[in-house]
């Protein structure tokens, strides 16, 4: 093989991987739907959910997640919510049945343990706030 093909292959891997790592960091902390996921009572520490709730995972070694704690624990507080941490370090099981790819991964869920929205990384305050509000507006119609 030529020089200049394999430099042309080489340049397009990079391209390549340089595009992915735009496309992923900016998916990095926006909210998305829950999907048909619903977190069991039984892995949340407590054992219960309220009316709604945010359930952050995390890891030891996770460098984002003690921000992360502290801005879901000021939006909790302010709102009146449980603020739950389910660490992953030895419950890979959960990383699995909750399709957790990285952390930190923030959960709002409703009682019965349905995923409203998720984040991935460090979510944008905004974003959670808005979101505990639709899901506080949606419970008090219903």
């Amino acid at each position: 093989m030529p020089v200049s093909t394999a430099l042309l292959i080489a340049g397009g891997i990079v391209l390549l991987a340089v595009v992915a790592g735009f496309v992923l960091r900016a998916q990095d902390g926006r909210r998305r739907s829950g999907g048909a996921v619903r977190v069991r009572p039984a892995d949340v520490p407590g054992g219960e959910l309220a009316t709604a709730a945010l359930v952050q995972f995390s890891t030891e070694l996770c460098a984002r997640c003690p921000q992360v704690r502290r801005l879901l624990g000021d939006i909790a507080t302010a709102r009146g919510i449980p603020h739950v941490e389910i660490d992953l370090t030895n419950r890979s099981d959960l990383a699995t049945r909750y399709h957790v790819l990285q952390t930190p991964t923030t959960f709002l869920v409703d009682a019965s343990g349905a995923v409203l929205s998720r984040w991935g990384g460090v979510p944008d305050r905004r974003s959670i706030e808005d979101a505990v509000a639709a899901a506080s507006t949606f419970q008090e119609q219903s």
